[in-house]
């Protein structure tokens, strides 16, 4: 039993194979440059190594063809044909207030879908184009839509209402959704695991940083607020986007700058954030470099970033009452120690210290990492996370008819013997590189 999972954006296409029966990764890789011209395939295999090719994707079609004929082939691939493949998971970024789980795609499903396209232009109609090219390619197979806000739904009407004309939420859906929701899933379950704790008795505050970025409150194993909004443009400073502003100053640049709200919109998703700031950079490491140069425009943007973190975390405490464990994860929050220095550096009166020589080392994919000082009574956990996983477990629950909401279903790795093999693999060899991991590795209390 072979389950696919697809992660379609505008102009790519993410995918993962995984034997369900050997519970291990087979393949991963990325279709890039999809639409645009020059495509290019980047495909991963153990026993096969990086294989990358260019390949004219004209169409999402043509470029999920081009992955089932990687993991297809001889040479490349790691299953023997497309009858092997028992459903096809997909990451579907909004399913607003219509769905708190993920779900198999139905035309009625699909229509809900292509409803919702305005609440996220830029994510849904690349994630629908990813099931209708799946369906037509593989007829028959179990296609499932695992959303970005489904982790969200059990957030109270204080945390997702804005204070607008409630016409605008009665009519127009108007309210919080967040996003990053298997994330949140993943890392929920793993920081309860780490602290020994039953997941719906546990509080946290959890940090995914990336190219989008947002911050998630966890009540008693629960989201409870979360940073983005309607839209992923909401809250913290990202890559691109710039997260929270004055919305006055959408008004002063139409008026003032001569901007219509097309490019409003374009300049606030993809001209601001760190690149906005910086002018030239969106990658956190070439800030990092930057700053190491002594570049001041680098340094005050890092602070910005790492700030804005501060400020949440602050807000979220103060809303919990209670935290257990700060986790980062994602791209920068698992690999960016100048970020989660900045962020929780002064909040010691909070019970929050950061072991600084532990978090400038913790640089990692391979491991849950801890990097809390021996006297911090909140712990802090760098956890790699792994929505892919989420993914490939409601879609094999869902074609198996065991799926349920995530209070009432237990994942794999929720048990505390839960190794992912192929990170144990990559970890052997950065522990002969970085020995000093050895003894950041969180591990689950003993009983």
């Amino acid at each position: 039993m072979v389950i696919l999972t697809l992660n379609c954006g505008s102009s790519s296409v993410k995918y993962q194979v995984y034997d369900w029966d050997a519970k291990n990764v087979l393949a991963n890789g990325i279709v890039e440059r999809v639409t645009l011209g020059n495509s290019v395939i980047n495909h991963k295999a153990p026993g096969v190594g990086d294989f990358v090719e260019q390949h004219e994707c004209p169409t999402h079609t043509v470029a999920i063809e081009l992955i089932l004929k990687t993991i297809t082939d001889p040479k490349t691939g790691v299953v023997k044909d497309m009858k092997a493949i028992g459903a096809v998971g997909h990451r579907m970024v909004h399913g607003g207030m219509k769905f708190a789980r993920s779900v198999l795609v139905t035309d009625e499903s699909l229509a809900v879908f292509k409803e919702l396209c305005d609440l996220a232009p830029l994510h849904n109609p690349a994630n629908i184009m990813g099931v209708e090219a799946a369906k037509a390619i593989l007829p028959g197979v179990p296609q499932c839509a695992i959303m970005d806000t489904a982790w969200h739904q059990t957030m109270p009407e204080t945390s997702f209402l804005y204070a607008l004309p409630r016409d605008w939420y009665e009519k127009y859906q108007v309210r919080r959704y967040g996003f990053h929701g298997t994330s949140f899933l993943y890392n929920a379950k793993r920081a309860s695991v780490l602290l020994g704790k039953d997941p719906f008795k546990t509080n946290l505050i959890i940090a995914h940083i990336g190219n989008g970025s947002s911050i998630n409150a966890v009540k008693d194993g629960r989201s409870y607020d979360t940073s983005m909004g309607l839209t992923p443009l909401e809250g913290l400073v990202m890559g691109t986007r710039s997260g929270d502003i004055d919305p006055g100053i959408i008004f002063h640049m139409m008026k003032r700058g001569g901007l219509h709200a097309g490019e409003v919109e374009k300049k606030l998703n993809k001209e601001s954030g760190v690149l906005g700031l910086t002018k030239h950079w969106a990658d956190r490491r070439d800030i990092e470099n930057a700053v190491a140069e002594g570049d001041h425009v680098a340094k005050v943007t890092q602070e910005i970033e790492g700030y804005r973190i501060k400020k949440y975390i602050g807000a979220y405490y103060a809303a919990l009452g209670h935290v257990d464990a700060i986790v980062f994860t994602a791209g920068v929050g698992e690999m960016g120690p100048d970020t989660r220095r900045i962020a929780l550096s002064g909040l010691e009166e909070l019970g929050i210290v950061i072991d600084q020589e532990k978090n400038a080392k913790a640089k990692c994919r391979n491991a849950e990492l801890d990097i809390s000082a021996p006297n911090s009574r909140v712990k802090i956990f760098v956890i790699p996370t792994d929505e892919e996983l989420v993914m490939t477990e409601d879609s094999f629950a869902l074609m198996n008819g065991t799926y349920d909401v995530h209070t009432n279903y237990r994942y794999s790795f929720q048990d505390p013997g839960y190794v992912n093999r192929q990170r144990a693999d990559a970890l052997e060899n950065d522990l002969k590189k970085k020995p000093w991991l050895a003894d950041m590795i969180a591990k689950p209390p003993r009983k």
